[in-house]
């Protein structure tokens, strides 16, 4: 598989990593370094909606709002390896407790979470998809939004990858030393880079979509990101 897009503009938030500058230093920092440092307060969500929304699409939202005040965007992707796998989690304990599960959690513990709360917030009914892949989550979002931008009158698609806090039942599973984050684009037809699926195994700790901004940042000219199995060149 093979495919062609333009990154027109990006937008991203982690522990101690907010502004593009911050983003610039973390990238050519030791492939092992780690978030640290508190993430700011919303400067865009209402704050009875930031409330009630669990951190990883409080993330989500703000990262997607930032760029629609820049761009008209036809439609969305959201990735995400484990979605809200910390209230889901919640949920369950709640259920072995045999205590009652809050339906404001049940009804936020849905994989499309975060894509729901953009729209709302935004007060923007855009098309929306909201995909799950394992580790390959992120390319897959990529191969959606190149599907999308295949339709006519579709120039501008928002990618927004992310993942939350991962509860340490799972941890040993996941790349959790990298929780939480979110890397959002705006993608558009272009030649900007192009992408292939090869054979070779590579193993990678950094979720896809944080290999992917910091190779863009340091302005690799090619580069390999980690999938399931093989990698994506």
């Amino acid at each position: 598989m093979n495919y062609s897009l333009s990154v027109l503009d990006w937008q991203a938030i982690a522990p101690g990593v907010s502004t593009s500058e911050a983003w610039l230093r973390w990238a050519f920092l030791p492939e092992k370094s780690r978030f640290c440092g508190e993430i700011e307060k919303s400067q865009r969500i209402p704050m009875m909606s930031s409330r009630r929304m669990s951190l990883v699409s409080r993330l989500a939202v703000e990262t997607s709002l930032a760029l629609l005040e820049r761009h008209q965007i036809d439609r969305a992707v959201f990735t995400s390896r484990h979605g809200e796998l910390e209230r889901t989690y919640k949920i369950l304990q709640t259920l072995a407790q045999e205590q009652q599960v809050s339906p404001t959690d049940f009804s936020m513990s849905v994989h499309n979470t975060a894509a729901g709360w953009v729209t709302i917030t935004a007060k923007n009914t855009l098309p929306v998809t909201s995909l799950a892949a394992g580790k390959d989550s992120f390319q897959q979002g990529m191969i959606e939004a190149r599907a999308m931008l295949s339709v006519k009158g579709v120039n501008k698609v928002l990618l927004v990858d992310f993942d939350g806090i991962v509860p340490k039942p799972y941890d040993d599973m996941s790349s959790a030393n990298y929780s939480p984050y979110c890397i959002a684009l705006v993608l558009s037809l272009g030649e900007q880079f192009s992408c292939q699926r090869i054979a070779e195994t590579q193993v990678d700790d950094l979720p896809q979509s944080l290999s992917f901004i910091r190779h863009y940042l340091q302005n690799d000219s090619a580069f390999c990101i980690s999938a399931g199995s093989g990698q994506w060149l």
